[in-house]
Formats: C-alpha cells, sequence, structure tokens
C-alpha cells in the first residue's frame, strides 16, 4: 500500500464520526486534503518545481492562502482565488467568499524557490487550520 493511500485510509476511519467531514478517499489526485479543520497532511515535503495539490475533501468550504510574510526570498504568493496578495485574499472571501473551494475543488501551485510556506484556511484559522509546505533544493 502507497503512503498516500495509507495515510488516507487511517484519516478517513478517523473521520467516520466528525460531523460535516464526508471525507473522499485519495486515489493519488491530489497531495494534502482539506477536512472540517485541518489540513491533511499537515506538512507535505516537495522539490524544487513540483507541483502540489489541494484538495476539499470536506463538505465545508475552504482556502488555501499563503502568510505572505512568511515566504521564503523571491517565492511567489499563492492562494485559491488567484490574489496577489494575503490582504487581498482576506478581503475578497470577506466580501464574496472569493477564493472558496467547495467540496472537491481543487486548487495547484508549483513550488520554484527551496524553503518553508507556511498556509492557512482564511474561514478556518482561528481553529488551527494551518499548514506547510517545504521545498527542498534539487540534488546535484
Amino acid at each position: 500500500m502507497d503512503r498516500r493511500r495509507f495515510l488516507s485510509a487511517v484519516g478517513t476511519a478517523g473521520l467516520v464520526g466528525v460531523a460535516g467531514c464526508a471525507s473522499i478517499a485519495s486515489t493519488g489526485e491530489y497531495d494534502v486534503g482539506m477536512t472540517a479543520t485541518a489540513f491533511d497532511p499537515p506538512e507535505i515535503t516537495v522539490s524544487v518545481g513540483e507541483t502540489v495539490t489541494w484538495r476539499n475533501t470536506s463538505s465545508r468550504g475552504h482556502t488555501v492562502t499563503a502568510y505572505e510574510d512568511g515566504l521564503p526570498d523571491g517565492a511567489a504568493f499563492f492562494a485559491s482565488g488567484d490574489f496577489d496578495s494575503e490582504s487581498a485574499a482576506r478581503e475578497g472571501f470577506s466580501d464574496s467568499l472569493a477564493g472558496d473551494l467547495s467540496n472537491a475543488d481543487t486548487f495547484t501551485h508549483t513550488f520554484e524557490v527551496p524553503g518553508t510556506y507556511p498556509y492557512f484556511c482564511i474561514p478556518h484559522e482561528q481553529a488551527g487550520m494551518v499548514g506547510s509546505v517545504v521545498v527542498e533544493a534539487e540534488e546535484e
């Protein structure tokens, strides 16, 4: 059994009794799932140039929004809704739920600069829905 299927199975089993979160088992179509108030897994490690796909595996709406002040130097900001800053993402969500991902929606971002990228879900940030992507430099 590969790592994603194992983590998906374990996560799904643990979520059966959680209200508002009907998890969809990962089929390798995404790297990070979104439960009721958490990213699963909360941290993922990739190499420079790799793309990460988030999928809303919950019945609640979620966002993927970078903490702008935590990005590595020279790294591109990322947010569902294609905003160019954290403040624009927060404002867009507040005004019209812009950037909201419904059940089964996905968001992708390609990471070009090594470092750690902290991110969060705007409506569930206070509940602790935060995560990080660790991007490692390619080995030479």
